[in-house]
């Protein structure tokens, strides 16, 4: 029997994006989570006394600051080495020869694959051939795959690629091939990397993306880990994932719509906040709140913002190990604009004439200097949700009802109407 992990997109020393703003963020569990969470991947490896260790790429975020970085994966490959365990790694987008200027001794037990061409290591003593090539740049757009050598028949195949296959959200399309690509080669695993998100891919054969290590930023929820994948007469019998980050990001939407009062406010909120923090199994927690809703209280949430955005930190304080990556407002008034305000008023005028603009992209070009002041005139939990250079449609029809909302609900509060 063999037993093996499979890990990909480490991006060890990549900082934690979204909560060094803030006072009360844990600064040292955000400097040091893809380290930890690196040492919760030994620790599982020596603990399951796994055979061999697999990296699918991005072990590195890009080039070192200095070497502390190296230093750091050389200790902890020693410690495998001691324990027995070899490791076999391709290098990635991030880490390809190209970006990384720096360079330091490995224990014998790390084998790195060559990126000029693809290469195969065989463990006799497993039976195991493991197929991998590594990046040399950081953009490659040829079909890496394709190259691979056949199978050993007389072996475990594993191929171990960095790769979009045909794309992914949210991923640059690196190294892209299709499924049957991958199946064509005859190999028992394909060991994937690149994809941030946990994919089985394929049961026969078995193609997975493990998803990262560790969670970086908002982008990327949810639990976070490895596989640990077990084989018996040259067939895979089991994959389990493994939980390792040591810090989560997750995305809480509250409904409320049945909130009429402040203390209704809180309580919803602070309920969607437990739900989270007991999906998250004692892992700290860096959420952003997402408030929904047609509800009595949308003017009163948007008349004082930042006011709320305090309140909800206290409450997540409160609950331990909880922190507020960004709140964003997205409740609507019960009541359309046009029943409030009279259709002929000057307020009736300017909301009309926002839905009549007409945000393509030569209007946006024109309106530069104008979008400046904008921005500077505009609330953070505004701005700080566009891009005014996004001109999808979906984005400007948004950002005018947002607009629209705002001025509205400002113009209510002061007796606009009147």
């Amino acid at each position: 029997m063999i037993r093996f992990l499979h890990t990909a997109d480490i991006h060890l020393d990549s900082p934690l994006r979204g909560l060094e703003v803030h006072e009360d963020a844990p600064v040292e569990k955000i400097r040091g989570a893809t380290r930890r969470a690196f040492d919760n991947l030994i620790d599982l490896a020596i603990g399951e006394e796994v055979d061999f260790l697999l990296m699918a790429g991005d072990l590195y975020d890009g080039d070192w600051k200095d070497y502390n970085t190296g230093l750091f994966f050389a200790d902890r490959m020693g410690r495998l080495n001691r324990a027995g365990i070899r490791v076999f790694i391709v290098s990635g987008n991030h880490d390809a020869a190209s970006q990384i200027t720096r360079t330091m001794p490995l224990p014998d037990n790390v084998t790195l694959f060559p990126s000029r061409k693809p290469a195969t290591v065989r463990i006799d003593e497993f039976a195991v051939a493991i197929h991998g090539q590594s990046y040399s740049s950081r953009a490659v757009t040829e079909n890496l795959a394709a190259n691979f050598p056949p199978y050993d028949p007389h072996s475990f195949n594993i191929g171990l690629l960095h790769t979009s296959l045909t794309g992914r959200e949210g991923h640059e399309e690196y190294a892209p091939c299709t499924v049957d690509d991958l199946r064509s080669k005859g190999y028992d695993y394909w060991a994937l990397g690149h994809v941030h998100k946990r994919e089985i891919v394929s049961e026969d054969p078995l193609i997975i993306f493990p998803g990262n290590l560790q969670g970086r930023h908002i982008k990327e929820t949810g639990v976070k880990g490895a596989t640990l994948v077990t084989v018996k007469d040259g067939c895979v019998i089991n994959t389990e994932q493994r939980d390792l980050d040591v810090l989560r990001w997750s995305v809480c939407r509250v409904d409320l719509s049945e909130c009429t009062s402040t203390d209704s406010i809180y309580s919803a909120v602070r309920h969607g906040f437990e739900r989270e923090l007991d999906l998250a199994h004692g892992n700290p927690l860096a959420l952003r709140l997402i408030l929904t809703g047609r509800c009595g209280v949308h003017t009163q949430l948007l008349n004082r913002t930042e006011g709320w955005i305090e309140e909800f930190r206290g409450i997540a304080a409160g609950l331990g190990d909880l922190w507020l990556e960004k709140v964003q407002f997205r409740t609507e008034r019960k009541s359309n604009p046009e029943e409030i305000i009279s259709g002929d008023s000057a307020v009736a005028g300017l909301l009309q004439s926002i839905k009549r603009l007409d945000l393509d992209s030569e209007t946006l070009l024109e309106m530069v200097p104008e979008l400046a002041v904008l921005k500077s005139k505009l609330p953070a939990e505004i701005y700080n949700d566009y891009h005014f250079f996004d001109t999808s449609p979906d984005k400007m029809t948004e950002l005018q009802t947002r607009v629209a909302e705002l001025l509205t609900s400002r113009i209510l509060h002061h007796g606009g109407t009147r």
